[in-house]
């Protein structure tokens, strides 16, 4: 991409094992790909796994995700599409030279993911309450099925596991924050930005089929 190949071989920001910027952006961008295929193949299980419990306890999952709160789950949906908007900005921003623009765009990406996880939190807390937990420590009384636990055992997985990734994804904005305060990205050098943007935008997809599949099938 331009933002590497139009650096030369000497520039500060180019590591001694490579030939030059353009095949460090490479390299690093497959490196990237190759770590999401493995979250993808990750997920791709449990949604397997989830269809095949579907298939067999209906009932079941469709009593469950009455339960679940659409309308902050709907929030929760756009939280994190505007977060991979600011992401895609905070790119556009570097390529531009435009370092205060970065610096917005991942305060904003940061605020917006601590949001998501604020508003997963009470929704969890309200489940809890209510004796909707994973498992044998299961005890609601809402829902007259003996396999009731089988749906949320399979939402606090599934969204708890999607969770942890967001927070692994603040701590990597933060980590480009920081970077970019130091002034060391520009029209020139931007590889973290774009390589932290993936995982973002993964982290982004991932939780696009998990709203549907929990909120909105009945």
């Amino acid at each position: 991409m331009a933002n590497n190949s139009t650096a030369t071989s000497h520039a500060d920001f180019v590591q001694h094992h490579f030939v030059d910027a353009e095949q460090q952006f490479d390299s690093a961008k497959m490196g990237m790909w190759v770590f999401l295929v493995t979250e993808i193949l990750f997920f791709g299980g449990l949604f397997a796994a989830y269809t095949v419990f579907r298939i067999t306890h209906p009932t079941v999952f469709a009593e469950g995700s009455k339960e679940l709160d659409v309308l902050w789950g709907t929030v929760n949906t756009l939280v994190l599409i505007g977060s991979s908007l600011t992401v895609a900005m905070a790119i556009k921003s570097a390529q531009l030279n435009q370092t205060r623009n970065v610096t917005i765009n991942l305060c904003i990406t940061i605020a917006l993911a601590f949001i998501f996880l604020m508003i997963k939190y009470f929704n969890w807390m309200h489940h809890f309450s209510l004796g909707i937990y994973p498992g044998a420590a299961y005890s609601f009384t809402g829902i007259d099925n003996p396999n009731a636990s089988i749906f949320f055992s399979f939402y606090y997985l599934m969204t708890g596991l999607h969770g942890i990734h967001v927070i692994v994804g603040i701590g990597v904005m933060i980590w480009l924050l920081i970077k970019n305060q130091k002034g060391e990205f520009n029209s020139e050098y931007y590889t973290p930005l774009e390589i932290g943007g993936l995982y973002w935008h993964l982290v982004d997809i991932i939780w696009i089929f998990l709203y549907p599949l929990f909120y909105l099938i009945h």
